[in-house]
């Protein structure tokens, strides 16, 4: 299912409806079907797209950490935090302050 879901998204990117939202899609999905590489790719484009996007930020920091990047992740989810505060998305702050305070 998640193949297919991929594929679709694939589809749709350099088209009209391509930006950070198609991007942190197929993101997710392929973190879902433990591609953590090709998900790093897809959430630094949609961080392209859109730089305060904090759930970005924070999925970019867990795929990171999927490739045992450590420095990565802690780097996200620093960036992230700036990105949240900026945008008022206390409960992203906090849930990045969390796996920040774990890696450490």
């Amino acid at each position: 299912m998640n193949l297919a879901l991929i594929a679709g998204l694939r589809a749709q990117c350099g088209g009209p409806r391509d930006g950070a939202l198609l991007r942190f899609s197929l993101g997710n999905a392929l973190l879902g079907e433990g591609r953590a590489a090709e998900a790093v790719e897809e959430l630094r484009r949609a961080l392209v797209f859109d730089p305060a996007y904090s759930a970005a930020w924070k999925l970019l920091g867990k795929a990171c950490l999927a490739m045992e990047d450590r420095a990565g992740a802690a780097e996200a989810w620093r960036q992230g935090i700036a990105a949240a505060s900026q945008r008022g998305d206390k409960q992203a702050e906090k849930e990045m302050a969390v796996f920040l305070r774990r890696l450490a």
